[in-house]
């Protein structure tokens, strides 16, 4: 019994290990629900999502209304079609102590998370992150893994709001080109950040 308890206790990190040796770009499907104080769903959303490491990533979302998140490598841009309104902020300034920090930066993960191994859950291993940024927006982080793959993130925030996304159809290390990372505000869109 003790042995069995041994492995179920490496399970999680060796899964971010194993997920993140390598890990240059990432391309999944996923869909996003968003958890109110008493656990009901508030909102739930889909999309596509693209990574490329150092930096760089892009939210596509396409249900129910179409926005687009775009980190290029400086600045973190969000584009919302419906009201054709743009804000933008400092990548570094918007990321501390939040997953796109752990995805896109290579960095040593225990520089901005302590990481906690929580065991097997559901089929999968699971991995707890606490940000040591104390100005985080999030209080954790909750990551599933089946092998080397990324199948769900939780996030709790200072209002006790969850968001939830599952990860599917995934590709590691595909050939993504440039224009995914890069944003062109359309011209005549109101536009706002720092």
């Amino acid at each position: 019994m003790l042995f069995s308890g041994l492995l179920w206790a490496e399970t999680g990190v060796t899964h971010l290990d194993a997920f993140l040796d390598n890990l240059g770009t990432l391309q999944a499907k996923f869909e996003q629900s968003v958890l109110d104080q008493s656990h009901n769903q508030a909102d739930r959303f889909q999309g596509v999502f693209y990574l490329r490491r150092p930096g760089q990533f892009r939210w596509d979302y396409s249900e129910p209304y179409e926005q687009l998140i775009v980190a290029d490598g400086d600045r973190i841009w969000l584009y919302d079609s419906d009201l054709d309104q743009i804000s933008h902020r400092s990548q570094e300034d918007a990321l501390s102590g939040t997953p796109a920090q752990l995805l896109s930066d290579a960095s040593p993960i225990e520089d901005n998370f302590e990481v906690i191994d929580i065991g097997a859950s559901q089929g999968m291993a699971w991995v707890e992150l606490i940000p040591r940024d104390k100005e985080s927006q999030f209080v954790r982080i909750l990551l599933a893994f089946m092998g080397q793959e990324l199948r769900r993130m939780e996030m709790a925030d200072q209002f006790g709001q969850v968001t939830r996304f599952q990860f599917y159809d995934i590709q590691r290390n595909l050939a993504l080109p440039d224009e995914l990372f890069e944003f062109e505000p359309p011209e005549g869109s109101d536009s706002y950040g720092d």
